[in-house]
Parts: C-alpha cells; structure tokens; sequence
C-alpha cells in the first residue's frame, strides 16, 4: 500500500486510478483533486510526508 501525500489515506499501487511521477518516484492518489494538487505544488507535499516519515 502507498500513502496519498495529500490526504494520507492509504492507496493499492495495484488498483490505484491516478498515479504521477515526480523526481523518479511515483506517487498514488485516491481521487483526481489529490492528485491535481500534488501537481501544482509537489515539494509542499513531499516535505510534508518527509515531516511525517521522521515521527
């Protein structure tokens, strides 16, 4: 399972609809909005998950 790093919710890689990629990795979504604005300010969100990844 990956983690939407927008909303944090849980998303298969397998089943996931909207996916990106960014920096050489890839990013799943759960919905469009997710991923839009992911797309619009990705280094907001990538800070983001790295904050929550050193809790």
């Amino acid at each position: 399972m990956a983690t939407d790093p927008v909303c944090k919710m849980l998303v298969s890689e397998k089943t996931a609809k909207w996916t990106t990629e960014y920096k050489g990795r890839k990013y799943y979504f759960c919905a469009p909005g997710c991923k839009k604005a992911f797309e619009q300010n990705p280094e907001k969100y990538m800070k983001e998950m790295e904050e929550d990844e050193g809790q």
